[in-house]
């Protein structure tokens, strides 16, 4: 063989091997995160019932103590809780010290101090579980068990992206009353034999108070984030005018996203990822209330969004906002660790996952079953934009690689 013949062959033969180990490694890198999400998965599925235990072991720290340590920039609570259950015992049992008007806001809640200094958000139960909650996707009042099953299924989607919640019930006269301030108690009065209040917020109203039964009122009790990561709230790039006639730019222009990415901190880093994520997210509870977001402050758009007020949910089984979905068949992208949860996810996966988790949560059934099967089917919903989405663009456009280093220190 000519030496130019033998250049040629060596060359093409180093061509194919460059080729081939590029491939390799890429399908080996691409397969063990696969191996990987499959076993976080499961390691999800294994720790679905949270028995609400108030022993802590292994450990002198409070519980509002292991609670606060466990937040980090991506986190508001780490894969591994075994005592996630105590947390949750604490939040449900422990003596309320100080009752008050809720922070700012459109819907009715109480701000709650428990024992040990544990700032919670209570919201009161509303409307009875099969209530059908007619009219505009966000209309109605905050639900309370919508915030429960919210916070499970940020568990099962494994966003962790969301605040812990539980729900409790709450003796107005003998828990409340007694350490309520002023404010707080100038709106209490009494309904025929029921103990209602109304508070403090944009739509109270004396004439629309929210009443227990007797003086037991059922509602759901968020915690409250650590003092040290304070948070900054973003208006939502999808977000709606709530003005009839009047629609928002990305109701109209196909190109918005576009424009979406080239601002600031959606032109880098995980925020448009994020908005994606929670687009997701809101579809499959039906929120299409998310006008605004929270991130912590000074992140530079590295911190999550914050899965924060998930009360104008799970309103209405039979309406499916298609709208909500915007962000994903807008920008046609997703986590490729997202899109392989969803999978796992299918026929009838997330139905039970959900029920599960919430199980053992006081105020169980969470949930009514129209509302479970409106999630699988909403994920079907799912499933078939990504798949437009890759016919259209091609899953290497679609599927976007993004996991990141996640540290609890």
């Amino acid at each position: 063989m000519k030496l130019k013949q033998r250049v040629v062959l060596l060359a093409i033969l180093l061509v194919i091997f460059i080729f081939t180990k590029v491939f390799l490694i890429d399908n080996l890198d691409t397969s063990a995160a696969n191996r990987e999400d499959q076993r976080a998965f499961q390691r999800m599925l294994s720790g679905l019932r949270v028995a609400l235990d108030p022993r802590l072991e292994h450990t002198l720290q409070s519980p509002w103590e292991i609670a606060a340590q466990w937040v980090v920039p991506r986190e508001v609570y780490p894969e591994d809780t075994p005592e996630l259950g105590a947390v949750m015992h604490a939040m449900t049992t422990k003596k309320i010290i100080k009752a008050d008007v809720g922070y700012k806001g459109t819907q009715l809640k109480a701000l709650l101090i428990l024992e040990g200094g544990q700032k919670v958000v209570f919201k009161p139960k509303r409307y009875a579980r099969d209530y059908i909650v007619e009219g505009e996707p966000y209309a109605g009042y905050d639900r309370h068990n919508a915030e429960v099953a919210a916070f499970h299924l940020d568990r099962i989607l494994g966003f962790r992206r969301a605040p812990l919640v539980v729900g409790r019930f709450v003796n107005l006269r003998t828990e409340i009353k007694p350490v309520a301030t002023e404010q707080l108690l100038g709106t209490f009065m009494t309904v025929g034999n029921n103990t209602c209040f109304y508070g403090k917020c944009y739509y109270c109203r004396e004439t629309e108070p929210a009443c227990a039964d007797g003086d037991i009122m059922e509602g759901s009790v968020t915690l409250w984030l650590p003092d040290v990561w304070p948070l900054q709230k973003h208006r939502h790039p999808w977000g709606r005018t709530y003005r009839e006639g009047k629609l928002a730019r990305w109701e109209y222009d196909e190109s918005y996203c576009d424009a979406v990415k080239k601002t600031s901190p959606y032109d880098s880093g995980p925020r448009l990822l994020d908005i994606i994520d929670t687009a997701i997210f809101d579809y499959l509870i039906g929120n299409a209330d998310r006008h605004h977001y929270e991130s912590f402050q000074d992140d530079e758009g590295a911190s999550m969004l914050i899965l924060l007020d998930n009360a104008k949910s799970f309103g209405n089984p039979a309406l499916d906002e298609r709208s909500i979905l915007a962000p994903l068949y807008q920008c046609c992208i997703i986590r490729v660790s997202t899109w392989n949860r969803l999978n796992y996810l299918k026929n009838g996966v997330l139905k039970s996952a959900l029920k599960t988790a919430m199980s053992h949560d006081p105020i169980a059934p969470v949930l009514s079953d129209p509302h479970l099967d409106a999630l699988d089917q909403r994920l079907l919903s799912i499933l078939a934009t990504v798949k437009q989405c890759t016919d259209q663009f091609g899953p290497d456009v679609v599927l976007v690689e993004d996991r990141m280093t996640l540290s609890h220190l």
